[in-house]
């Protein structure tokens, strides 16, 4: 995220003039942030997730958006902009610009936004009742983390990769990881620093 205004906004000074910019801009205590472009390649492992649930929820209650949709963690905000998020909740039918009850969110990780996106970030995602799972999806290796909120409250980390499957439980879903990554150059597993020589086995 870019800073881009420093006055600050109310959350509903925020939703109504975010519908009049022309870039994407999330909200937290009170100040917005302009969303930065994305590579190719994140975008395309959003695209290939949006993809997948799509046709995994078609025809049942769960709806799935991606890129333009916000997540309201509540009514102060923040407001973020997922890369892909799922609702399966009624009382987002009404809403057109942002979800409220999310049940499971995923987030692409760039070298830039990782640190964000799994610590403040997730920190203020948990604060949502309806979240059941919080997904990373690695753009430097196929790696994908799971992070699930089990029956006491706790949030319980599922790794999968570089192979086999990936399994979101509060969508009934499973997926082989390549799937995720197709039309993608992210191997199996990060490189090695250049000056780092490899072990031998």
């Amino acid at each position: 995220m870019l800073a881009e205004k420093t006055e600050v906004f109310t959350p509903e000074a925020y939703l109504e003039w975010e519908m009049l910019q022309d870039i994407r801009h999330e909200y937290v205590d009170g100040h917005v942030f302009a969303m930065s472009g994305a590579s190719l390649t994140h975008a395309t492992v959003a695209g290939n997730v949006f993809v997948l649930l799509r046709n995994h929820l078609r025809g049942g209650p769960c709806r799935v958006f991606t890129v333009d949709v916000k997540a309201k963690v509540s009514a102060e905000g923040p407001f973020f902009y997922p890369d892909v998020i799922v609702t399966c909740d009624e009382r987002d039918r009404p809403s057109e610009y942002f979800v409220a009850h999310p049940a499971l969110i995923v987030e692409v990780l760039s070298p830039t936004t990782a640190a964000f996106d799994r610590g403040q970030k997730f920190g203020w995602y948990r604060r949502i009742e309806s979240l059941r799972e919080y997904v990373l999806v690695d753009t430097e290796q196929r790696s994908v983390e799971c992070f699930r909120k089990d029956a006491q409250g706790r949030w319980v980390l599922y790794p999968f990769g570089p192979e086999g499957e990936v399994e979101w439980e509060s969508l009934g879903f499973r997926c082989a990881i390549d799937a995720i990554y197709e039309d993608t150059p992210v191997p199996a597993t990060a490189a090695l620093p250049s000056d780092q020589p490899e072990r031998q086995r």
